[in-house]
């Protein structure tokens, strides 16, 4: 349906085999705009049935698509990439209606995107291989990097075109055929990337894309299949735990970028201006609902109370609406549950304790709102010190020395990002160092880059997404053992 946000097609039907099909059972699911509560559209519910014909599909395009040259390759993703830039503000318009995000969050996301497709553009052609000399002298060491082969990519519904791009991306370059699945929540931005995928030129079959309710179902099929070799999921680590032990079945190349529970440490000697500038960033991008989002505000005691005052004022200052309006700092969240697990965790923290210094509740409108909130005197043992947030919320801890903070921030099952500040360079170094995540933003908020390895340590999850590394998660290292003396 192209009606949905004019000047971009946007079909609602399963994509598969370069073909917009209806489910095998004519079942569809409903989509939501969580500004309103309404239904924007239906769109095709995916059954076991139709993720076994993609796999067929992306089996059947798979030798074609892994003998095309890497600069045929780089050049239809490079094509995917213009596209989108072209289609940027109809796609920010998608996002906003699916996902409730600012419309500058949802422009930013484009763009974003649209960047790994550049990126694994110029990747496609610098896929490495290598000879060395055995140690004996025995032979050579022939080393080359093939296609994994049939890649099942599960994204989320927070970023529902960078998720997808950041997969496909790498996929493609390296020579992969795909079958991605959307979240639920968000499946439109997904479909409206094949038609566009399909637009630059990807063979029939390469990409194969299954929006579906049933989940579980559709996911336990495709990875049950033994022709399919990869499984790259972005989620929760509840599911991640539950995917890893379904994919194990079948010995299935896992990549994963789990929960993520942040810590932001603001030093005694941090300048608060860049460090409250910097907590905004790293808090409020995409209305906190982001697995890269500020969780865990740690504050020097000394400034603790100055950082706290400065951080509401700008908390409260937020205009909180439909993403469609460019006057709106903060959309709503994805859907009622979200709502409630914020109204719990803030009220678990007020219970004991803790001091709201501004927001805390939902806002008297429809759609599922909750107000930038924060808190202050938190406990410790509070739940949302402890869970992920996804929500507009930030609780702020005092700390009295580096090692407190540090113990603080690491004592937590998950380990994606880490957020520092502080004037003294050395000592943002040791920190960080010791920090347990896999990336650290040093007195800034934004860390994501398409050149660089996004992922975390602990339960946080397995492998890195982005940069060349990125590309080799597709790939398979085949070693040829010859001897070309005489």
């Amino acid at each position: 349906m192209s009606d949905i946000v004019d000047g971009l097609t946007i079909p609602t039907s399963l994509y598969i085999g370069g073909t917009w099909r209806s489910s095998s059972d004519s079942s569809t699911f409903p989509v939501v705009d969580p500004a309103t509560g309404e239904t924007i559209t239906e769109v095709a519910n995916g059954t076991a049935e139709d993720a076994l014909a993609c796999v067929d599909a992306a089996e059947l395009a798979a030798p074609v698509w892994a003998a095309t040259s890497p600069r045929e390759r780089s050049t239809i993703l490079l094509r995917a990439f213009s596209l989108m830039i072209e289609k940027k503000q109809q796609l920010a318009e998608l996002i906003v209606r699916e996902n409730g995000k600012a419309m500058a969050d949802a422009l930013g996301e484009v763009q974003y995107s649209a960047e790994f497709f550049r990126w694994y553009a110029e990747e496609a052609v610098r896929i490495p291989g290598e000879i060395t000399d055995s140690p004996s002298g025995q032979n050579k060491i022939l080393v080359l990097r093939q296609p994994m082969g049939i890649a099942l990519l599960i994204t989320p519904w927070n970023f529902p075109a960078a998720m997808a791009t950041r997969k496909i991306g790498p996929a493609l370059a390296a020579g992969c055929t795909a079958i991605l699945k959307p979240a639920s929540e968000t499946p439109l931005t997904a479909l409206a990337i094949g038609q566009i995928l399909e637009d630059a030129g990807v063979p029939p079959g390469v990409v194969n894309i299954l929006p579906s309710r049933a989940s579980g179902t559709v996911a336990n099929a495709i990875l049950h299949d033994p022709r399919v070799r990869k499984l790259s999921f972005t989620g929760s680590t509840e599911v991640g735990r539950t995917l890893l032990a379904v994919a194990a079945d079948q010995v299935i190349s896992c990549s994963m970028e789990l929960g993520g529970n942040a810590p932001l440490v603001v030093c005694a000697d941090a300048d608060l201006e860049v460090a409250v500038e910097g907590a905004m960033v790293a808090k409020m991008r995409n209305g906190g609902q982001a697995c890269t989002a500020a969780n865990r505000i740690y504050v020097h005691r000394s400034i603790a109370d100055e950082f706290s005052r400065r951080l509401a004022e700008r908390m409260a200052g937020l205009n909180v609406g439909s993403g469609l309006d460019t006057a709106v700092d903060v959309g709503p969240l994805v859907n009622l549950e979200s709502v409630a697990k914020v109204e719990q965790l803030v009220d678990d923290a007020v219970q004991r304790g803790a001091t709201t210094v501004t927001g805390g509740a939902r806002p008297d409108s429809p759609g599922y709102f909750y107000q930038p909130t924060v808190l202050t005197d938190v406990d410790p043992q509070s739940q949302i010190l402890e869970e992920e947030i996804f929500g507009p919320i930030a609780p702020v801890v005092a700390f009295d020395t580096d090692d407190e903070a540090i113990e603080m921030a690491n004592g937590t099952i998950y380990g994606l990002v880490a957020y520092v500040f502080t004037q003294d360079l050395a000592r943002g170094l040791r920190i960080s160092e010791r920090l347990e995540a896999g990336m650290i933003g040093l007195n800034r908020g934004l860390i994501s880059d398409a050149a660089a390895p996004f992922g975390g340590v602990k339960q946080s999850g397995l492998g890195r997404e982005g940069s060349h590394e990125g590309l080799l998660e597709y790939t398979e290292p085949k070693y040829i053992a010859l001897d070309w003396s005489e």
